[in-house]
């Protein structure tokens, strides 16, 4: 009996042991996430001409203010030059791959940074012109977090290959950026915004690219009634939808797209004093072309972007109430926009960047009955609906030493305005077109960076 009890004994401590080699190779042949973190601490030390139109601890540049005069007409108060340094915009992210089943492979981004969070006083008491006792401390925020599936090797000859993005990230019609270290990286004359989405690539091949996406909004709104909000999609119940087409080769990369995006201005109106549900609906659609080319140490990019609205990507548009319904509902008509920019770049550990904007604001495709008011424009919040046309002329020059980046820029931005009526309305086309001026602002920008 023993010997059968030791018998048993060896035979089930082979097994186990067979049992935790063979766990041990299928947990050693499991893949596991790699993690890469990245990022950097970023000094800005800026120089502004005149009061301007900014965010983020005013490093993040959009446009000069208009005129302002003084009670006897003398003084321009908005000609008020100002400087200030920040480090808020330094950043944190995380990067994981390595994670597959077959040809399925799984990864992420994490990525953060700080916002402004900091204060200015709403009455300076005529002491100063715009921003002023700014303070507070940088708060973080939330730049990018998604989940990534990819489907390799896909095809008969294995070229193809598709890639799903889910959650915060860049809006497929701002990923492309110019070549500059400065915070706006071109915009307004460009889309910006980072927003939840799904979005899809198909690789088909070795040079085509199918992209779509369902876009929601969180940081970056669309205008209305109640100012800049995602209560108007929310209720919209209508994600934004995107779509291009890309084609590349050998540093040369060209992609169209179009995006459309349609939203509830209003749930709620008001028909013969009484509250009611109502059916408001605005949609506006826009389009957009762009290229890049690199060879040796030049490099070039340029895009243009048409159609309606697009306030939520901080382009300087927007829509307007033209008139009313007798079910209380409203009809909306959007703005209609051109933006453009060019950007060059030569070298490598000495950089050479040249930077070219320009945006029209063409208003309303047909135009209203009259005049429209002031207050029925909602332009987006970063600009003013009395704009006519900007533009920018942005050259730097930057010194990469290893993982340090020293960065010098001077910016020019011209803004011509119009001038509201005697009512404050504008056209029947939603257009300031009297009065015409031009002011402008003189940026000198200063970046030290040191990456890790």
């Amino acid at each position: 009996m023993k010997r059968i009890y030791l018998i048993l004994s060896v035979v089930l401590i082979s097994f186990c042991a067979l049992n935790v080699s063979a766990a041990e190779k299928e947990q050693k042949a499991e893949p596991k996430n790699n993690f890469k973190f990245y990022g950097f601490i970023r000094n800005y030390f800026i120089f502004d001409s005149r009061e301007s139109k900014s965010g983020t601890g005013d490093l993040f540049y959009y446009l000069p203010l208009d005129k302002k005069m003084n009670e006897d007409g003398t003084q321009d108060l908005n000609a008020t030059s100002s400087f200030r340094f920040l480090a808020l915009t330094s950043r944190l992210g995380v990067d994981v791959s390595g994670y597959s089943i077959n040809n399925v492979h799984f990864g992420a981004k994490f990525e953060g940074d700080f916002y402004s969070g900091l204060s200015s006083a709403s009455d300076v008491k005529g002491y100063f012109p715009g921003n002023s006792k700014i303070s507070g401390t940088a708060t973080a925020r939330l730049r990018q977090a998604y989940a990534t599936v990819t489907w390799k090797e896909l095809g008969k000859e294995q070229q193809n290959s598709v890639a799903m993005k889910i959650g915060q990230a860049w809006h497929p019609m701002a990923a492309d950026h110019p070549h500059l270290f400065s915070l706006e990286v071109g915009a307004p004359f460009g889309p910006f915004s980072r927003t939840p989405l799904v979005q899809m690539d198909a690789n088909l091949g070795n040079n085509w690219v199918v992209s779509a996406a369902a876009i929601w909004q969180m940081q970056y709104q669309s205008a209305g009634p109640v100012g800049g909000s995602a209560i108007y999609m929310k209720y919209g119940k209508t994600p934004e939808l995107y779509a291009a087409l890309a084609y590349k080769s050998k540093g040369f990369l060209l992609r169209a797209g179009v995006d459309m995006v349609s939203i509830k201005p209003r749930a709620l109106g008001t028909l013969d004093g009484v509250t009611v549900k109502v059916s408001d609906r605005k949609t506006s659609v826009l389009g957009y072309v762009y290229t890049q080319y690199s060879k040796n140490k030049f490099a070039v990019k340029a895009k243009t972007t048409f159609g309606q609205g697009g306030e939520h990507m901080n382009l300087m548009s927007g829509y307007a109430k033209i008139g009313e319904n007798s079910d209380g509902s409203w009809e909306y008509a959007s703005l209609r926009n051109s933006s453009s920019w060019l950007s060059l770049s030569y070298g490598k550990k000495w950089q050479g960047v040249l930077f070219l904007g320009y945006i029209k604001n063409l208003g309303l495709a047909d135009a209203a009955n009259g005049p429209i008011a002031k207050g029925n424009v909602y332009f987006c919040g970063n600009g003013f609906s009395n704009i006519n046309q900007m533009y920018r002329i942005n050259p730097q020059v930057i010194y990469n030493i290893g993982k340090m980046n020293i960065g010098l820029e001077y910016q020019w931005t011209a803004v011509e305005y119009g001038d509201y009526d005697s009512e404050g309305n504008l056209n029947k086309f939603g257009l300031a077109d009297q009065g015409l001026h031009w002011v402008g602002n003189h940026r000198v920008n200063l970046m030290v960076k040191y990456n890790f």
